[in-house]
């Protein structure tokens, strides 16, 4: 049986359930608060993370289920990077927003 692409999250927030159900997936995603965090620093960078509700993973192996997305004003710092579980996209998020900052100290220095 091939594994599931779609996944909800359970009452929680944070635990991922398989849903090979479209439409029990389509009505939860549709309005789903998936967002995790985000963050905005004054030079108007931009730290989101999410729950994607689908596996990100295209090389088999473990669902990628998080995403979190650093977006600037500058497109050359623009980074995603996605996560397994919900507490590694929450270090992820902190990660991401320290780099910001550093960049922001540096560039401010």
């Amino acid at each position: 049986m091939a594994k599931t692409e779609r996944y909800i999250l359970a009452e929680d927030g944070k635990t991922p359930i398989e849903c090979d159900n479209l439409t029990l997936w389509g009505k939860w995603f549709e309005g789903a608060e998936r967002r995790v965090a985000r963050w905005n620093s004054p030079d108007g960078d931009m730290v989101s993370t999410v729950f994607l509700g689908l596996d990100h993973n295209f090389d088999g192996g473990k669902p990628l289920l998080w995403e979190t997305l650093t977006q600037s004003k500058d497109i050359a710092d623009e980074k995603m990077e996605r996560y397994e579980t919900y507490e590694e996209a929450i270090n992820g998020h902190e990660r991401a927003i320290i780099a910001v900052e550093t960049k922001l100290k540096a560039k401010n220095a």
